[in-house]
């Protein structure tokens, strides 16, 4: 695969420099919920090589240590973090095209919304659905981030990854990492920095002078498609969905506004339980649930021999059924509305969706995570699921 536009890597966006004279140094300022005291030590790295030789620094040190991209994602408790905080500012989206494909290779400090933008207006599909999530985009494949019926998975290729445990870089394969539901190896073992992500999206640029225009992916979430009054499985302009997507974030507050201080927040805090079939059964009849596998084997035939009138079949393997629940169905049907908070907090769940915990102003990290635990407790009594949180937690437990 070749192209003239692989040769050097484009920044998509200037978002998150800050004038030297004005440059954060607390959690606070760095993240988007707003808490957090001041790291012992912060860093900051804009281009591949600084950055891959600054980490190696802080890892040969052998003192505790912190990467942060957008901050999206983090909540961090207001007492100073004894460690290092390394800064991923890099930017660059260098581009390779195959047939109806194309390959972009990410920088991880690209912020991930502006990518998904650049990518809309270059008619390149994939993506769109996962348009106003916040954040950088070497953090997206840790939580494999998803909406509206996309997730990172369905378009990432591979990652560039310098591993923590034995100092190596390699290139991971996106079938390595385990990628599932908001997880991935790298929130559960696999330690180390995420250099740059490769994803394959479509090139619509052939089919749009047939059909007028660049298309999206078949859409595959309910909401989104009635939102834009077409059917799931239909295909509709790249720029509509984008649209679409960013108003109903808006609409709950999940995305990134100066002027909603729902916006104030870390997004979910809570991620979808997964639990079993038989439990889910034990739940009120009105509780969403979406099934995850198939609990249906196929058929065997088993030679007399070895078969004699009792189960299970040596050999056969048991599926559990799985089914995920709604966070959101159960935090309500505990009790806990939106707007709530504990009294005196300055935590309060979101006014749009019970999903997020906000900042109302001046909120504590400690404070977020005793509306967390709360809201934990408030599950487990009422249902018996334990919510776990979504969240990067410094400093802080639930």
């Amino acid at each position: 695969m070749t192209d003239a536009a692989s040769a050097s890597a484009v920044p998509v966006s200037d978002a998150g420099t800050e004038p030297t004279d004005a440059a954060p140094s607390t959690f606070a300022e760095l993240t988007t919920i707003r808490t957090g005291g001041r790291p012992r030590l912060l860093l900051a790295a804009e281009t591949e090589d600084e950055l891959v030789a600054t980490v190696q620094d802080v890892w040969a040190s052998g003192e505790e240590w912190l990467l942060l991209g957008g901050g999206s994602n983090t909540v961090a408790a207001d007492t100073e973090f004894d460690g290092t905080v390394v800064r991923v500012l890099t930017r660059g989206v260098s581009v390779e095209h195959s047939a109806d494909r194309v390959i972009l290779r990410v920088q991880a400090g690209e912020p991930w919304d502006a990518l998904v933008a650049h990518t809309v207006a270059q008619g390149w599909s994939g993506i769109e659905a996962l348009s106003g999530i916040p954040g950088s985009t070497g953090a997206a494949p840790v939580q494999n981030i998803g909406a509206y019926g996309q997730e990172l998975a369905n378009s990432l290729v591979a990652i560039d990854f310098l591993d923590y445990e034995s100092g190596e870089r390699r290139r991971i394969p996106a079938a390595e990492l385990e990628l599932g539901y908001r997880t991935s190896l790298l929130k559960h073992g696999l330690r180390g920095l995420v250099v740059a992500v490769e994803l394959e999206l479509w090139d619509t640029a052939a089919e749009a002078s047939v059909l007028g225009g660049a298309l999206s992916r078949p859409l595959a979430f309910p909401q989104l498609a009635d939102a834009l009054g077409v059917h799931l499985g239909d295909r509709v302009p790249l720029a509509d969905v984008r649209e679409t997507v960013l108003r109903l974030r808006a609409a709950k507050g999940m995305l990134l506004d100066p002027d909603d201080t729902d916006a104030t927040s870390a997004g979910s805090f809570f991620t979808n339980p997964i639990v079993s079939l038989s439990f889910s059964r034990t739940l009120p009849e009105s509780a969403p649930r979406w099934p995850l596998n198939d609990p249906e084997l196929p058929d065997r035939v088993i030679p007399l021999d070895d078969y004699y009138g009792i189960g299970p079949v040596p050999g056969a393997t048991l599926v559990v059924p799985l089914v995920k629940l709604s966070a959101a169905w159960l935090i309500e049907h505990a009790g806990i509305s939106r707007g709530f908070r504990l009294p005196g907090s300055r935590a309060a769940v979101s006014s749009k969706h019970t999903l997020a915990l906000t900042n109302t102003g001046g909120a504590s990290g400690e404070e977020v995570a005793q509306l967390a635990r709360f809201v934990q407790q408030r599950v487990q009594a009422e249902f018996g699921v334990i919510l776990q949180p979504e969240p990067v937690l410094v400093g802080l437990g639930l």
